[in-house]
């Protein structure tokens, strides 16, 4: 399940280079695949690594694990992925619960990506980038595990968490990143580039470029976030606040060298953050603690994959009860999501025990638990656009192939 670096070939080593200290914040009671601990070690191969952090979420991915963050000297695009700037944005809604009707609700928000908004002058952006820039998917969630969710409270975990989080009001977690642009940004970078089986050298003109271009798609994902909740916003008739903003596909420049986040939430100088479970399970809020600078200011962003989107298919969704019953949850959630692939590859049973997660995060002193959230509305897609993992398939097999000659 997932592919390991090792044989994949989307990262080649080379002997006699030193390994990175890999540290690992997860404990025995997690599910870990062999394949991710196999992908974390040959991250800490590469040359100029220096740290390595494996989070409780860690799973197979397609050109290094995810659920890490890895310090090192040198830039590694592949590590970060096409979905640059990808996070998470917790917002709070100006909707008691007392008013929310939910089936109305879920009616309201099957029109979400088509509500009109004004759309940020782009023309300012720097041209010499030589890169098509399109306004057309700002504000859109996208495919794969990306979601806009309607929340409340299940529980207050601390006393004092009342004062961050109020039981009788509704909360809005968006989950999406930079859209095309990060692909465009992505496939032109192993384009033109021979030599990422080295990464780049931070100062030079090639790793200069990528990480302006870097820069814009993580600045392009948070305006994206912004946009959803913003339709979301007019489509429930009511006005959100940002709570907190929290990418975990990135790069941050340190005294030390460069963090790259995969699938790890960037908390530094966050206050709360959000971590994501399944529509059907419970999510939750969480405070960073000074503890975390260990692991590169990285927690976990989610439960992370349990099985992967092909080995879903099978597992359940095969009669019409189980179809039915995956758009629905324990607490009379709703999920919006027509299609039917999608429904069954994202199901709950595809994900890790998200209550795990947050216990090993608490456990290593990375954390302090806030809040459980409960799913009341998941929206992921209403338009069936069965060409998008035909290009998604395709965009990764010719990177796969590029990446596997250098």
């Amino acid at each position: 399940m997932g592919n390991s670096i090792g044989t994949s070939g989307p990262i080649a080593m080379r002997c006699g280079q030193p390994t990175a200290a890999v540290a690992h914040y997860f404990t025995s009671k997690s599910w870990i695949e062999g394949t991710a601990l196999e992908q974390l070690g040959e991250i800490a191969k590469l040359p100029g690594m220096l740290s390595v952090a494996g989070l409780p979420d860690l799973h197979p991915g397609k050109y290094g694990p995810v659920g890490m963050a890895a310090l090192a000297s040198r830039l590694y695009p592949q590590l970060i992925g096409n979905d640059i700037g990808c996070g998470m944005a917790l917002f709070e809604l100006d909707l008691p619960q007392r008013k929310f009707k939910l089936d109305k609700a879920a009616d309201m928000l099957r029109g979400l990506e088509n509500i009109r908004l004004d759309v940020s002058d782009v023309s300012q952006i720097d041209r010499s980038l030589d890169l098509e820039i399109s306004t057309e998917t700002l504000g859109t969630i996208g495919g794969g595990n990306h979601f806009c969710e309607i929340q409340a409270v299940e529980d207050l975990l601390e006393e004092d968490a009342g004062q961050l989080l109020d039981k009788q009001k509704l909360y809005l977690l968006v989950h999406t990143g930079s859209r095309d642009l990060g692909a465009k940004v992505f496939n032109r970078t192993i384009d033109v580039s021979g030599g990422l089986a080295e990464g780049f050298d931070p100062m030079s003109e090639a790793g200069m470029q990528w990480l302006q271009l870097h820069d814009l798609c993580v600045e392009w994902a948070k305006l994206n976030r912004r946009m959803i909740a913003q339709r979301a916003a007019v489509a429930l008739r009511t006005d959100c606040r940002l709570i907190a903003d929290i990418p975990h596909n990135l790069v941050r420049a340190t005294a030390d060298g460069y963090v790259h986040y995969k699938g790890a939430g960037a908390v530094q100088n966050s206050a709360i953050a959000p971590i994501a479970s399944s529509r059907a399970s419970l999510s939750y809020v969480v405070e960073p603690l000074a503890a975390a600078a260990k692991s590169h200011w990285a927690i976990s962003h989610g439960a992370g994959r349990k099985y992967d989107r092909r080995n879903m298919h099978g597992r359940t969704g095969s009669t019409r009860s189980e179809r039915e019953a995956l758009l629905r949850n324990p607490w009379g959630g709703i999920a919006i999501c027509d299609d039917r692939k999608l429904a069954i590859e994202e199901a709950a049973g595809a994900y890790k025990n998200a209550g795990q997660v947050i216990a090993d995060l608490a456990d290593h002193g990375l954390i302090r638990p806030l809040a459980s959230m409960k799913p009341l509305i998941t929206y992921k897609k209403v338009s069936i656009d069965h060409e998008e993992p035909k290009k998604d398939r395709m965009r990764d097999r010719r990177a796969s192939g590029r990446l596997r000659d250098v």
